[in-house]
């Protein structure tokens, strides 16, 4: 039995193609900078369809700061609270983007929309870019020192360190799970990990012929940004897991967890295995597949009902913190 592409997103699709005429070639692969140029001009366009912050997003204020990350680096964070919510709870946000591309500014609309949803506040991170910024654990150290700065001034910020989840889409969402293994490893107490449309799995290569006529993100699109990531360890048994979450030994001991994907995904399998995994640990999680969805469904058609589902699950995910 075929797929079927969900009628509102199928209506979104028609209209994008219409617009922008032909349809380019794809970047070839290993041209990564190719493809961030790609996926900038993607997230812009998502951006554009929510409400623009800050006027948007009237109850909720931001304010950047700075963290030191392993070896060094300093790296850019953004705080967004509501204005008349009391914290108590808070969520380290790590953006997508293909290990590649993207950055906080380009995530304003989207975190300040959970932050005006659920009254939670997010710290988002601007994590260092493959291959120019970081390579192999940059990244995810990049979120895990984060997360540790946010615990640090738990009390200036009114956070309850127990309370505090990570969480991320698509890139952003394998650094969430890596952050998750890095914090059981280094005993750090996390309260939930939450997963949208994760990239866990550097050896997800081969393309499935039933996915072919739904992927934006290919699977020459993912070696591409594994490449970067990764470099010279890129297909051999030295990857760390935390860099590539799916080759972790062990679940055991990590943080319970909700993960998201869209039926159409190339992303599917691997974000079910990890909950599957998680579940047989005992370790609480909860899991959907969004059927009819490809990727990043709920940025391409933040109207549609399907998007409207996922928001109302992430919310009440959220709020439970």
């Amino acid at each position: 039995m075929a797929y079927t592409l969900d009628p509102e997103l199928a209506a979104v699709l028609r209209a994008l193609a219409g617009r922008s005429g032909p349809t380019p070639p794809p970047p070839k692969r290993d041209d990564w900078r190719a493809l961030r140029a790609r996926g900038t001009a993607s997230m812009e366009w998502m951006a554009s369809q929510l409400p623009a912050f800050p006027s948007g997003y009237p109850l909720v204020k931001a304010a950047s700061h700075t963290v030191r990350s392993r070896g060094g680096a300093e790296i850019l964070v953004r705080w967004y609270e509501k204005a008349d919510s009391a914290p108590g709870s808070a969520v380290v946000f790590a953006h997508g983007g293909g290990m590649i591309s993207g950055g906080v500014d380009l995530y304003d609309s989207v975190v300040a929309g959970y932050v005006e949803a659920t009254g939670v506040p997010f710290l988002s991170v601007d994590y260092r870019l493959a291959p120019d910024g970081a390579t192999s654990t940059g990244p995810v150290e990049d979120v895990f020192a984060a997360l540790a700065w946010l615990r640090d001034r738990s009390a200036e910020f009114g956070v309850d360190p127990r309370r505090i989840a990570v969480m991320g889409d698509s890139a952003g969402g394998g650094l969430a799970a890596g952050t998750a293994i890095l914090a059981r490893d280094r005993g750090v107490p996390l309260a939930r990990h939450i997963l949208l449309y994760p990239m866990l799995d550097d050896r997800n290569l081969a393309p499935d012929p039933r996915l072919l006529p739904y992927v934006a993100w290919t699977w020459d699109d993912n070696w591409t940004g594994w490449h970067a990531l990764l470099g010279g360890a890129f297909g051999t048994d030295d990857v760390p897991p935390a860099a590539a979450p799916a080759r972790v030994a062990s679940v055991e001991g990590l943080a319970p967890a909700y993960v998201e994907v869209g039926e159409l995904d190339i992303f599917r399998a691997e974000a079910v295995v990890h909950a599957q995994r998680l579940a047989g640990a005992g370790i609480p999680v909860e899991l959907h597949v969004r059927g009819g969805a490809v990727h990043e469904f709920d940025r391409l058609a933040p109207a549609s009902v399907l998007a409207r589902r996922a928001m109302e699950d992430r919310g009440r995910v959220i709020s439970s913190l």
